[in-house]
């Protein structure tokens, strides 16, 4: 390939970069890991993430996140009746990057993170409708109200991952989970002109294996 000079010599090298960094991302997103998912895994607060995002004053979407997470998960292709989830979130990770909206939200009007200061799912039941996807059914308990939720669940990828330090290799795997709730099923119904009653959940989460099926 013969690459044109330009009269700003950045250029030429952004275009050397671009010749090096699209084979790399074709090659990384060929290498996902598939290896044997099965076992018992410790939820890495580290490289997992809670957030969510709501339609604001009918004409845009903010998006919130939670920055702690703790809990852990059991995985077995062979038997889902042996699937389980378990998930803490405190209220007061809550993270809109507004600190004045986030002391709002943690207030009595929204999640009131004094009396209720967790977020709580407990799964009940895991539904396979793929190789790596299912449907994953739970309780999610917030703001003292509990409702069953279900999460459409897509795993990343699985196996050993020798490269990373301490404490975060070791063997590995990682999903998607993605869910819709009415924040008012949860008693938050405070400024229902200005703020969605829909909220979508979405929870990134990255495992460490600690006990082989």
């Amino acid at each position: 390939m013969q690459i044109k000079s330009s009269k700003h010599p950045g250029s030429n090298l952004i275009l050397i970069a671009l010749l090096f960094i699209i084979p790399l991302s074709a090659k990384a997103a060929d290498n996902t890991l598939h290896d044997s998912f099965a076992g018992t895994y410790r939820i890495d607060p580290d490289h997992s993430l809670a957030w969510f995002s709501i339609e604001h004053a009918r004409v845009a979407i903010y998006v919130g996140r939670f920055d702690k997470m703790s809990g852990h998960y059991t995985f077995d292709p062979g038997n889902s009746t042996k699937d389980h989830v378990e998930v803490t979130i405190p209220v007061k990770s809550l993270d809109t990057n507004f600190a004045m909206r986030d002391h709002d939200l943690m207030g009595p009007d929204f999640f009131n993170a004094r009396e209720f200061p967790v977020i709580k799912f407990s799964s009940t039941k895991y539904k396979p409708s793929g190789k790596h996807t299912g449907i994953l059914y739970g309780k999610l308990t917030m703001h003292g109200i509990t409702h069953t939720v279900e999460f459409h669940v897509r795993q990343i990828g699985a196996g050993p991952v020798k490269a990373l330090p301490k404490p975060w290799g070791g063997y590995l795997s990682g999903y998607t989970a993605t869910a819709t709730i009415h924040r008012s099923d949860y008693g938050i119904s405070a400024y229902e002109g200005m703020i969605g009653d829909d909220v979508h959940l979405h929870i990134n989460i990255e495992g460490v294996r600690t006990q082989k099926p």
